[in-house]
């Protein structure tokens, strides 16, 4: 039991699509918390029901006055349908987040605080100006908390300083590093975090950050690839990539490792892939929070089928696609106990600095791992 008081009745609002992560959420607060706390659900229903021109509303079904309110959303959930017109469409990004702003409405300020759990960041890949352009991502965020929202809770963000536009407000940029580096020792048994059997690859010059802190923790080599891109041409919004080009050390007979924030299309994975491959890399595993697969898996089981990938991790943050857990080459990382994890934490106001630096609890899974060897 932890020794602070809560800051208020703790409820969690699940957004349409995310019902079977809140549902995981629920049950490991609820094992947090029986032995001070007996309680059915933590979850508060709702309804976003649509009229048949497509608008919409939110009908919030219990009190949540003088609450700690979370929302788990999914803005990239296309899975979730709903009919305008009599027509079936796929709920957009831009769907998913008006439906955030509902509930929000809906509260109507009677919560003592709301947080947003927004794995993936709305817009946030569209986190900069380049031109005279839109700034989609510092305007969502400034909405939200306009609308009373305190603190925002996202996984690996594009670019975290996106948080900028609401410096006086709660952004926490949280890392999947542990639990990939968890679940890779337990699907790939001998694999080694030698640096001579291993590195890890950025696939372009964004991602570095987030490899300098694996290779960091882990102690190994880091490589990059750029993306040499054509700037006369623009094509589905953006100039295309005309070729990767790698940086770093030869990777010759050793596994490596390519992260990333998400997988799109998998058109620059596949490439930097088959380019390693072509260097005479061993085995290649994709660490990834979020597995979009915008163009369909088939491109991927092709790639595993000729030996390019071997493994890709990805969370279930977000909406997968059907058929992908059946893929033998992916593997999925569950990180609903950890949200549970900050979501206790938080409804106690205590710090969740520990939770956000996982460097003790990786150096103490590889220690246990090479002790279980030498037995």
């Amino acid at each position: 039991m932890k020794n602070t008081p809560i800051v208020g009745k703790l409820s969690i609002i699940s957004m349409r699509g995310c019902e079977e992560i809140t549902g995981k959420i629920d049950w490991y607060l609820k094992q947090f918390r029986k032995e001070y706390e007996e309680i059915d659900t933590y979850v508060t229903h709702i309804n976003c029901p649509r009229f048949g021109t497509g608008e919409g509303k939110c009908v919030i079904k219990e009190s949540v006055r003088g609450h700690d309110v979370y929302i788990i959303c999914d803005v990239f959930n296309h899975g979730v349908t709903y009919k305008m017109y009599q027509q079936e469409n796929h709920m957009s990004p831009d769907d998913h987040f008006q439906d955030l702003k509902r509930v929000i409405a809906a509260i109507s300020g009677k919560a003592r605080r709301i947080t947003v759990v927004m794995p993936m960041l709305y817009e946030g890949r569209q986190h900069r100006r380049m031109a005279r352009e839109s700034l989609d991502c510092a305007t969502a965020l400034q909405e939200l908390v306009q609308m009373g929202v305190s603190n925002i809770i996202t996984f690996d963000a594009h670019d975290a300083r996106v948080q900028n536009a609401i410096p006086l407000n709660g952004f926490d940029d949280v890392q999947t590093t542990y639990q990939m580096i968890k679940a890779i020792t337990r699907a790939v048994p001998d694999i080694s975090f030698d640096k001579e059997d291993i590195v890890v690859i950025s696939p372009d010059e964004g991602g570095m950050h987030r490899c300098m802190y694996y290779s960091s923790v882990l102690g190994v080599d880091l490589g990059m690839f750029y993306k040499r891109r054509n700037y006369a041409v623009v094509v589905d919004g953006k100039n295309p990539i005309e070729a990767h080009v790698y940086l770093g050390r030869e990777v010759t007979g050793k596994d490596v490792i390519i992260v990333d924030d998400m997988i799109s299309s998998g058109e620059s994975i596949l490439d930097v892939a088959g380019k390693l491959k072509e260097q005479g890399a061993k085995r290649i595993f994709v660490f990834t929070a979020f597995g979009l697969f915008c163009n369909g898996l088939e491109k991927f089981d092709e790639a595993y089928k000729n030996g390019i990938i071997n493994k890709i991790f990805t969370t279930n943050l977000i909406y997968r696609l059907p058929g992908l857990a059946e893929r033998d080459w992916y593997c999925e990382v569950d990180m609903s106990k950890y949200i549970s994890l900050l979501i206790d934490t938080l409804n106690h106001d205590e710090t969740i600095s520990q939770l956000l630096l996982p460097v003790k609890r990786i150096k103490n899974l590889l220690q246990k791992r090479e002790e279980e060897k030498q037995k």
